[in-house]
C-alpha cells in the first residue's frame, strides 16, 4: 500500500528512524519501518502457541493499523524494533538512594537508558538534605540538587545513539528540607537543561497552603522535623518559577499513589521526563497513540473503527513488554511483573474541528470524557482478554484489580454515556475470574514526533496555530495552513490567500472579522482560556490509568495570579499533575508567531533539550531559523538532525 505521509513526515523518519548503511545512506522505507516493526512485535504470539500462519496474519494486521496511521507506537519501538538495540520503551524510573554507591550505580544505569534510547525520571527525595553530616567521613552532605547536576553532566555526554538526546524528569516533594533550593535550581534557563523539574506536592500540604499555616519538612535520614515553613510562602514561590520560565512543574504525588494500581509492590515516587507516566522504581513503560483525528465517519466518532483500533493497540503493547531487550536485568523484572502500557491518543483537536465543536466548552469536554471512557474500557476488555490465554499480570494479587467491583464503585455515576455502570461491574466480574494482563492500559503522552509522522495534533493540545509561514530553500517563505481548517474554509467559501496571510501574523482567527462560530471551532491554544485546558485534562484524566501530559498555555501578559488559580483548579479537578507555560517566558522557546519571525510547529520536552548558552541556528537543510542552546537539534520544519 501506499503510505499517506506528509513531507515533514518523511523527513523526520529519514533523520531519526529508517536504517542507514554505514556511509549514511537510508536503507528502509517507511514502509519496510513499519514492516520491520510489525514483524518483530508480532513475533511474541510464539511464546503464546500460536502458529507461524497466524503470526504472519497478526503482523498483516499490526502493518495495516500503522501504515493507515491509526495508531504509532513510541520512537524507541519504530526505531529499534527488529535491530540490534532491541530496547523499545520511552519510559523508565529509577530510585535514587542516599549512598554514594547507590547514586552513582543509578547514574551508570541512566547512561545505559540513555544509550538506548529511552528518557528517565527521579525521585530525589531520599537524599539526606545539604549539609546534613556524612558519618563514614564526617564531611557534609551537598544535597540533592548538587547531586542532579552530576545527573545532568552525565545526561549530556550520552546522545543516545544519536537519534534521541537524554530527558530527565527530577522530583523532589514539597517536605524535603532542601526544597526552596530545588524550586530555585533551574531560574537561570541555562542549567540543569536536561532535566524537567516538579515539586510533588502532598495532600498535607494543599490543606496546610488552604489554612495559611506551616507545615513540617522533613529529614529523609530519619523522619524528624527539620523545620517549618508557610505553604503560602512556598507555594507562591513555585508559582513565581513557573511564570518566569515554566519550570518548576507539580505533580500531586498522593493521587498518584491513590490510583496506584500494585501499592502492595511498593509506592510511586516519580515520573517519566513528560509526567504522564507514574512508575515504581526500576519500572518501564511502552507507550503508544491513537490517532483520534482518522476516527470519524459521517461528522460523528467512529465507534466500530477506534474499538478494533483500540484492540489492536493494546495486543501490540503487550506483545512489546516480550519482544522488549530491557537495559537492565531490574528492569526486565518490575516490567515483567507488572506489564504496564500506556496506550493514548493524538489528533484531538483534529477530531474536534472534523466535528465542528470547540475546545473550551462543555459540549467539547463531554466528548472528550466519553471518547477515553470507551477507550479505557475497550483496553481492559482486550486485557482481560489477554489474560484469558497468556494469564494476569504476576503482582495481580493484592493489586487493586484483586478488589471486588473496582471499577463499578470507582465510576459508579461518572458515565459519559457510551459505557454504562453495568458494563463496568460485568468486566469486575471477568477480571475476578480471569484476571487482567496489565496492570495499567492507559496513558497520554505528548507525541512530539510521532504525531509529525501521523499528520496529527499533539496528544490532547489545541493546535498552536492555524496559518504560519514556513522558510524554504531558497530563502523565502511560504504559507503553511492547517488542513482541516483549509477545507473548512474553501467549503464555506472564506478561503483567500489575502486572509490566510492575514492569519499568518499570529496564527489565530481570534481577532480577525469572521464569525464568531468559526472563531470558537477553530480556537488556537493561546485563544483558549486556562479553565478550558484544566477542564480538557480533567475530563480524559478520569479514564486515564497512569497521567495525562499536558501545557496550559498562558500569554505573556498573564499574572502570577492566574497561573495559582490554574494551579488550584487542577488539584481541585484530581489532576496527576500540570504543566504551565507562559509565551515567550524562555527566549530559546521552540516556536514563536510573530510577525518578524519563522512560525514553526511546537516541539515537545522529550526532543528539545536544550543545553548551555542561547543562539540563532540556521537549519541546513531548510534554513529555519531556530533559537537554541548549544548542542543537537531536531528541525521543527523539516525533521534535520544535527549540532551546533
Amino acid at each position: 500500500m501506499t503510505l499517506n505521509l506528509t513531507e515533514n513526515s518523511i523527513r523526520v523518519l529519514e533523520k531519526r528512524y529508517l536504517k542507514r548503511d554505514k556511509n549514511g545512506i537510508c536503507t528502509e522505507t517507511p514502509e519496510d519501518m513499519f514492516k520491520r516493526v510489525a514483524d518483530t512485535v508480532a513475533q511474541a504470539d510464539l511464546k503464546y502457541g500460536k502458529s507461524a500462519n497466524e503470526v504472519k496474519k497478526l503482523s498483516d494486521e499490526f502493518y495495516e493499523t500503522m501504515t493507515n496511521l491509526f495508531f504509532i507506537p513510541n520512537s524507541p519501538t519504530l526505531m529499534n524494533a527488529g535491530r540490534e538495540l532491541g530496547q523499545l520503551s520511552a519510559c523508565f524510573v529509577l530510585p535514587v538512594e542516599d549512598t554514594l554507591e547507590g547514586i552513582f550505580e543509578t547514574i551508570k544505569n541512566t547512561a545505559l537508558i540513555h544509550q538506548s534510547g529511552g528518557g528517565t525520571g527521579f525521585s530525589f527525595s531520599r537524599l539526606r538534605p545539604k549539609n546534613s553530616i556524612v558519618k563514614s567521613t564526617m564531611g557534609v552532605s551537598s544535597g540533592p540538587v548538587s547531586f542532579m547536576k552530576v545527573f545532568n553532566a552525565a545526561t549530556e555526554a550520552v546522545k543516545q545513539g544519536g537519534t534521541r538526546r537524554g530527558a530527565n524528569m527530577g522530583i523532589l516533594r514539597v517536605d524535603h528540607p532542601d526544597i526552596l533550593e530545588f524550586i530555585d535550581c533551574k531560574a537561570d534557563n541555562t542549567s540543569l537543561n536536561n532535566f524537567n523539574i516538579s515539586v510533588a506536592l502532598t495532600d498535607k500540604f494543599m490543606e496546610a497552603y488552604f489554612n495559611n499555616e506551616d507545615y513540617d519538612l522533613i529529614n529523609p535520614q530519619d523522619g524528624s522535623i527539620q523545620n517549618r515553613l508557610n505553604a503560602v510562602e512556598v507555594f507562591d514561590k513555585i508559582i513565581d518559577r513557573a511564570w518566569t520560565n515554566g519550570e518548576p512543574g507539580i505533580i500531586f504525588i498522593d493521587k498518584m499513589n491513590t490510583d496506584n494500581p500494585t501499592p502492595q509492590v511498593g509506592e510511586i515516587e516519580s515520573t517519566n521526563p513528560c509526567g504522564e507516566v507514574p512508575l515504581l522504581p526500576y519500572e518501564a513503560c511502552n507507550l503508544g497513540s491513537i490517532n483520534l483525528g482518522l476516527m470519524v465517519k459521517e461528522n460523528d466518532v467512529n465507534w466500530d473503527l477506534l474499538e478494533d483500533t483500540v484492540k489492536k493497540a493494546v495486543h501490540f503493547l503487550d506483545n512489546v513488554i516480550d519482544v522488549n531487550h530491557y537495559p537492565l536485568p531490574q528492569i526486565k523484572e518490575m516490567v515483567m511483573s507488572n506489564r504496564k502500557i500506556g496506550l493514548g491518543i493524538m489528533g484531538w483537536a483534529d477530531m474536534l474541528m472534523k466535528l465542528e465543536i470547540p475546545y473550551a466548552g462543555k459540549k467539547g469536554v463531554d466528548l472528550a470524557g466519553k471518547i477515553m471512557e470507551f477507550i479505557d474500557y475497550v483496553s481492559k476488555q482486550e486485557s482481560v482478554r489477554l489474560s484469558k490465554e497468556r494469564q494476569c499480570f504476576e503482582n495481580f494479587k493484592g493489586s487493586i484489580y484483586d478488589e471486588k467491583n473496582h471499577f463499578y464503585e470507582k465510576y459508579k455515576g461518572l458515565s459519559f454515556g457510551k459505557i454504562t455502570n453495568d458494563m463496568w461491574k460485568e468486566l469486575d466480574s471477568q477480571i475476578q475470574k480471569f484476571g487482567i494482563r496489565n496492570a495499567t492500559t492507559t496513558c497520554i503522552a505528548p507525541t512530539g514526533t510521532i504525531s509529525m509522522i501521523a499528520g496529527a495534533s499533539c496528544g490532547i493540545e489545541p493546535v498552536f496555530g492555524l496559518v504560519f509561514s514556513r522558510l524554504i530553500l531558497d530563502n523565502t517563505e511560504m504559507l503553511e495552513i492547517n488542513p482541516i481548517f483549509k477545507k473548512y474554509m474553501i467549503s464555506k467559501n472564506l478561503y483567500s490567500e489575502a486572509l490566510m496571510q492575514e492569519i499568518s501574523k499570529d496564527g489565530s482567527v481570534a481577532h480577525i472579522n469572521i464569525d464568531e462560530n468559526i472563531k470558537r471551532i477553530f480556537a488556537t491554544a493561546h485563544d483558549i482560556e486556562p479553565y478550558w485546558h484544566v477542564k480538557m485534562q480533567a475530563a480524559f484524566q478520569l479514564h486515564t490509568d497512569n497521567a495525562v501530559s499536558k501545557t496550559v498555555n498562558f500569554v505573556e501578559s498573564a499574572t502570577k495570579e492566574d497561573i495559582k488559580e490554574t494551579y488550584i483548579l487542577a488539584y481541585k479537578n484530581n489532576l496527576k499533575g500540570i504543566t504551565v507555560y507562559r509565551n515567550n517566558s524562555r527566549s530559546f522557546q521552540p516556536m514563536n508567531l510573530q510577525d518578524s519571525k519563522p512560525k514553526i510547529e511546537p516541539l515537545q520536552a522529550e526532543e528539545y533539550n536544550p543545553t548551555g548558552e542561547i543562539k540563532e541556528v540556521k537549519c541546513p537543510e531548510c534554513g529555519t531559523t531556530i533559537h537554541m542552546a548549544e548542542g543537537c537539534f531536531i528541525c521543527p520544519n523539516c525533521g534535520y538532525s544535527g549540532c551546533s
